[in-house]
């Protein structure tokens, strides 16, 4: 079962628009064996030009399933999002059963969905430009996380790993599109 956790910005969350996100993201449901127990986080926002973005995240155990969109209708960003989502699952379906296959492992995740050969071409091709072309080793200096976003600048990168001084854990900073940062800390 879906749990909705659905928040609003600049924006009231009727029942009529709670109702729709929760029927259109329930489609989802259909792509998995088991039922899906789980919590979704959906924050709908109106911008200042009036434009709607609404972003999704859905934790599951082999997966997180996260979109946003921004469109001048609410509820085609909706409808946007989860056709988003329904693609996620669909590349992550191909490749889980692509490496069972080879494992010779016949245990399924995901029900046997129709897709259309087209896109599911465009998958495959998807995963072909996959590989990892080039590795870097480096020792990862302890400081704080300004410094960390101070050195991520001084290089032009948009992220930088880096060893928390306080707590010894390795955490990401991260520029966001919106120009500000984010911190990921790992426990």
């Amino acid at each position: 079962m879906m749990n909705y956790n659905i928040r609003g910005e600049n924006i009231e969350v009727t029942p009529a628009l709670r109702d729709y996100v929760e029927k259109k993201i329930s489609k989802l449901d259909r792509y998995f064996l088991e039922t899906l127990n789980t919590d979704v986080h959906v924050n709908l926002k109106v911008n200042q030009d009036k434009t709607a973005k609404v972003e999704v995240t859905i934790p599951l155990p082999q997966l997180v399933l996260r979109a946003e969109e921004v469109h001048e209708d609410m509820y085609a960003a909706i409808d946007l999002i989860v056709d988003k989502l329904e693609r996620q699952i669909r590349k992550h379906k191909t490749k889980v059963n692509r490496k069972l296959r080879e494992k010779g492992t016949t245990k399924e995740f995901f029900k046997p969905i129709a897709v259309n050969l087209e896109a599911e071409a465009e998958t495959d091709k998807d995963d072909a430009e996959l590989p990892i072309v080039r590795t870097k080793h480096f020792n990862l200096k302890p400081m704080d996380s300004e410094e960390a976003v101070l050195q991520m600048n001084l290089l032009g990168h948009n992220f930088f790993i880096y060893t928390d001084a306080e707590t010894n854990h390795t955490n990401i900073v991260y520029k966001r599109k919106d120009g500000k940062y984010g911190l990921i800390e790992t426990k």
